[in-house]
């Protein structure tokens, strides 16, 4: 089974189309505070020509119902990322995956069946313990979030043993600019230490 590899922090039509061209499987669209936010709208625009097979996901943080709702009739995701907690408020659709968010250090006990793992704060390029990233993705089918690269992630791959990794600032040219070149790479290593084989890129 492939790896999951998600593209955080979309922005502009055009790199969602290099990314979904690079292979992408999950872009995701933030509407909490950050650089790369955008409106409802403004990513029902970029995300207009998804393939039906790479999933939409709405990446927020503490929304209020309100905010959730608009997303959710705008912009028509496929997948809510969010804190683990925010779920407990929030009315989600059945229909609508959920990726709760267990951030390093929250000592979590019970984990979800599918979760995404990263650092304190998101989007920092904050790099966890992969250690003990190891030890939760033998849990669930965990998304490794945080710090990843494309010179990283071959490693990351091997020692955690993620069900998907997931990177933002690492494929940018500026924060909330994706760079094409930089996602494909990104992907490539992915792939490529998925199969078993080292690349280097120049």
């Amino acid at each position: 089974m492939s790896l999951l590899v998600k593209i955080c922090g979309m922005t502009q039509a055009e790199t969602v189309d290099a990314a979904m061209r690079c292979g992408a499987d999950a872009l995701g669209f933030v509407f909490a505070e950050s650089p790369r936010r955008v409106t409802p709208q403004q990513a029902k625009l970029a995300a207009n020509d998804i393939s039906s097979h790479v999933l939409r996901v709405a990446v927020m943080r503490h929304p209020k119902p309100h905010e959730w709702r608009e997303v959710l009739d705008v912009f028509r995701p496929d997948v809510l990322q969010t804190d683990a907690a925010d779920f407990e408020y929030l009315d989600v659709p059945t229909h609508i995956r959920r990726w709760p968010v267990v951030r390093e250090g929250d000592g979590v006990l019970a984990l979800p069946q599918e979760f995404v793992y990263e650092g304190k704060k998101s989007g920092q390029g904050e790099t966890v313990d992969w250690g003990v990233a190891a030890a939760l993705a033998r849990r669930g089918r965990m998304i490794l979030a945080g710090g990843l690269d494309a010179n990283n992630v071959a490693e990351a791959i091997r020692t955690v043993r993620p069900f998907g990794v997931d990177v933002s600032s690492a494929v940018e040219s500026a924060p909330g600019r994706k760079d094409a070149k930089k996602i494909g790479q990104f992907i490539n290593a992915v792939r490529a230490a998925q199969a078993g084989k080292v690349i280097h890129e120049i």
